[in-house]
This record gives structure tokens, C-alpha cells and sequence, in this order.
């Protein structure tokens, strides 16, 4: 009876360790962005380029000087480079992927094209995003809550 207690006991700290290392791999997805005057959740990705965002995110917010592009998304310059880890993805609106290891895109409409996925803003419609983002350059700033 003995060797059983001590075998549980083995099971539970491992069980504990476990919870606790899985716990330090997740991303923080407390990143807002903010288009002119509206905010929104933004869900990261659980990849390298997220994590080093985040890292820069924790100096400060960052600010992206957003260009209107293909009628589907905006871009702008970071100012830094992310590791990359590119894939063919087809965009949806809200998808916040990083383009060329600097640059950061966002998506009210759909492409297909090799990228970083690095998050989404959920619960919005291309149309309810499209009117935010409005006609030609915006400003983006990304935060930690």
C-alpha cells in the first residue's frame, strides 16, 4: 500500500509540473489595437513571431502608419523584424498576419499569399471593418491591456 502512495504522489507532482510548463509557453492574448477611436481584442497566434511581439509590445505600444493595399487589407512598417515562419494562408477579415518579417497587415477582405499569422480581431464583419479602417492610410496602435 505504500509503494501505491508513493506512485500517486509521483503521478500528481508530474501532473502538477506539467500544467505549470504548459502555462509558461502560452502567448499573452491581453493585445488590443486601436483604429482611430475604436479597440478591439486581438487573438494571437501561439508561434515564435507573436511571442517576440509581445516582447516588444512589453517596451511600449507600438505604432503602425498603415497603407491602403489590393483593397482587401492594410499595411505598414513595424520598424523591427519578427522571425517569420511563412505559410500560404487565405486571409479572412480581422487576420493580422506579419508580411516579410517587418511588416504588418490587416485584413478586412480575403487573399491569398505567404504570411506570418500573428493574430485576428474576432467578432467583426468585413463590412464593420472595412467602414473602421475607412478610405486610405490609418493609424494602428497596438498595446498590452
Amino acid at each position: 500500500m505504500h509503494f501505491i502512495k508513493k506512485i500517486c504522489f509521483i503521478i500528481i507532482l508530474g501532473l502538477i509540473a506539467c500544467t505549470a510548463v504548459s502555462g509558461d509557453d502560452s502567448v499573452n492574448d491581453s493585445v488590443k489595437v486601436q483604429i482611430n477611436e475604436d479597440i478591439f481584442d486581438v487573438e494571437l497566434e501561439n508561434n515564435s513571431a507573436a511571442q517576440e511581439l509581445i516582447k516588444e509590445l512589453e517596451k511600449g505600444n507600438i505604432t503602425v502608419n498603415a497603407t491602403e493595399y489590393g483593397g482587401f487589407e492594410k499595411v505598414g512598417e513595424l520598424g523591427f523584424s519578427l522571425p517569420t515562419s511563412d505559410e500560404n494562408i487565405n486571409t479572412e477579415p480581422g487576420d493580422i498576419v506579419l508580411y516579410q518579417g517587418d511588416k504588418i497587415s490587416l485584413f478586412y477582405g480575403s487573399h491569398s499569399w505567404s504570411y506570418t499569422k500573428l493574430g485576428k480581431i474576432d467578432n467583426i464583419s468585413s463590412n464593420e471593418l472595412k467602414e473602421v479602417l475607412g478610405p486610405g492610410n490609418v493609424t494602428l496602435v497596438f498595446s498590452l491591456e
